[in-house]
């Protein structure tokens, strides 16, 4: 089978211009738009199976690498949270009509909720409809990093502006660099209610190092008045990427907006 070859968006302006990598599929119903984590990409093993699944249902699918991520343009470490949400809202300006189905993982949970949020506010024509959040990441700068860090690592990060963090998904640590937890502070959700507007399915491993599942209680505690259906898998890691776990996922997306004939 032949790789797609992905497009690109340019994004931002100046400095922070760069050249975003997005594969479309077209089809019918409410686009699937994948949001991917931290150091993953659009070719990673669960947006490959959304793909082929709307390969094989006829769905409009789009999937597309941050700033620093995967096929796209610049070095991870000189991004943040504000840029990858940039990058988001800007493949569903040019992609997409109207209402698409966000699907985030980890942090893509995290960039799904704040882009809901913004073009609620902003331009609901383009509001999503629906959300599926595998292991949301939500303020996971400020909550599963800076919080969790002993003082000397905190320190390394303000006194030289970066931390190379051991990676178990990498052979190259990961920088956490003082820009990524500083902007971090200005995209927190927790701590306040929550409004959406739409139907939400969150899937969480309830062995997942990276992101405890306490943090999706937490974050259905959040959102008092969506409507939100909560999946806990007992023997779930992070990834959520078994044949069972695939199932789960795509039958999620089908019934947060199912196919149309």
């Amino acid at each position: 089978m032949t790789r797609p070859q992905p497009q690109f968006l340019s994004v931002g302006s100046g400095a922070e211009r760069r050249e975003i990598a997005v594969l479309t599929q077209a089809g019918k119903g409410p686009p699937v738009v994948w949001l991917g984590g931290l150091r993953s990409d659009m070719r990673a093993t669960k947006a490959e199976a959304l793909a082929a699944w709307a390969e094989r249902t006829g769905r409009a699918f789009i999937r597309f690498d941050y700033a620093g991520h995967g096929e796209s343009g610049g070095e991870f470490a000189r991004w943040t949270m504000s840029h990858w949400i940039e990058d988001a809202q800007a493949v569903l300006a040019a992609h997409t009509q109207g209402p698409a189905v966000l699907v985030g993982s980890s942090m893509g949970g995290w960039v799904a909720l704040l882009t809901t949020l913004k073009l609620r506010n902003t331009t609901p024509d383009l509001q999503p409809a629906g959300l599926v959040l595998i292991a949301p990441a939500v303020d996971f700068t400020e909550e599963l990093m800076w919080a969790q860090m002993p003082e000397a690592i905190r320190e390394t990060i303000i006194r030289d502006g970066v931390w190379q963090r051991p990676s178990e998904y990498s052979p190259e640590p990961m920088p956490i660099t003082r820009a990524l937890i500083e902007d971090g502070r200005n995209h927190l959700l927790f701590g306040h209610p929550l409004e959406t507007g739409c139907s939400i399915h969150i899937l969480q491993g309830m062995k997942d190092p990276d992101v405890p599942y306490g943090q999706a209680l937490k974050l259905v505690e959040h959102l008092p008045h969506d409507p939100v259906v909560l999946t806990l898998v007992k023997d779930g890691d992070h990834r959520l990427s078994t044949p069972e776990d695939i199932a789960r996922l795509v039958a999620a997306v089908e019934g947060i907006a199912p196919t149309t004939a």
